[in-house]
């Protein structure tokens, strides 16, 4: 089984105006995996990533990295943490390379070229070593900031919206290498509102609303658990009403008769085995159809679903 290497437990942040980011948010994170953390805007993604980098005080709870509190030992556990913000702050008038080096100096390493120049061909900035960060594009910049992080070499490293503003084919060239880098053993967790992102990455997946963790899960868990099967058979003619054999299975008739609607499973198949069965039973009533559209719920469906039932509770 692999090793906890950060464990957070009733983690809660009230800013001075009354607003609280986080509430009692829990969390644990394996070594090696990669966490996806979903939201909207003003979740409290960004307040969770910043208190376990230091940038953030919690008003409440505990935060362990490595083993170590980190209200009693931050400065060591925080040297094996990496941070891409979400905001392009950066010296813009420095040298790709030379910021990148001076960004592993700040935690005490020696220089080392070789590493340096490892961290960015793999990122490819070696071209770009020598220019002026201000005169990068968007996607490149964002780049720079990844270097940045991992120049101290870290063992968990965060990424706050790291594909925020770039473009498709950059955002599958920094999945790719978010996938390298967990290959090197690196642990990641990452905000994003890409859902796709999350989808195509993270082994688990977490939806936090209003400060609040909704839901944890793993991926192919979370579809069985709360994923469905929507279908519409579009009739050969119009229909007052469905035999009892049909009207049992999670069907309604559609307001003009024409097409019988479909919203069941669990997204382990048992929705298409249903469709299945319920075209059988048309076919048995004598009941013609003429078309099939079958949609299998995704991460996104159930993301939206769980914000919109929470802001309905809430209203």
């Amino acid at each position: 089984m692999s090793e906890t290497i950060l464990e957070i437990v009733g983690l809660s942040k009230v800013y001075a105006g009354g607003h609280k980011a986080l509430d009692s948010v829990d969390l644990t994170i394996k070594q090696g995996e990669i966490f996806a953390l979903l939201g909207p805007n003003g979740a409290g993604k960004t307040t969770l990533i910043g208190a376990v980098c230091g940038l953030v005080r919690p008003t409440a709870g505990t935060i362990r990295a490595f083993g170590d509190d980190l209200s009693q030992n931050w400065r060591s556990a925080r040297a094996r943490i990496g941070l891409v913000p979400q905001e392009l702050a950066t010296d813009m008038f420095e040298q790709v390379e030379r910021s990148v080096a001076y960004s592993r100096g700040l935690f005490g390493l020696a220089p080392n070229a070789t590493r340096i120049e490892e961290i960015l061909r793999s990122l490819s900035l070696w071209e770009k070593r020598s220019e002026q960060i201000r005169a990068l594009s968007g996607g490149m910049k964002r780049r720079v900031l990844i270097a940045k992080a991992l120049a101290h070499e870290p063992d968990l490293l965060f990424l706050d919206e790291p594909t925020a503003g770039v473009d498709v084919e950059l955002r599958r060239d920094m999945w790719k290498l978010i996938g390298a880098m967990r290959e090197l053993g690196v642990t990641i967790i990452l905000t994003t509102h890409y859902i796709e992102e999350a989808e195509e990455m993270a082994d688990r997946v977490g939806i936090i609303r209003d400060g609040k963790i909704l839901m944890i899960d793993n991926k192919a868990a979370m579809m069985r658990r709360l994923g469905r099967t929507e279908a519409a058979i579009v009739l050969a003619s119009k229909q007052s009403q469905l035999p009892a054999s049909i009207a049992a299975l999670p069907v309604h008739l559609s307001d003009d008769g024409m097409e019988i609607i479909y919203r069941g499973g669990d997204g382990s198949g048992k929705g298409k085995a249903e469709v299945a069965e319920l075209t059988k039973a048309l076919t048995f009533a004598g009941i013609d159809y003429v078309g099939i559209d079958i949609k299998e719920s995704s991460l996104e469906d159930i993301f939206v679903d769980l914000v919109e039932q929470r802001e309905g509770e809430s209203a």
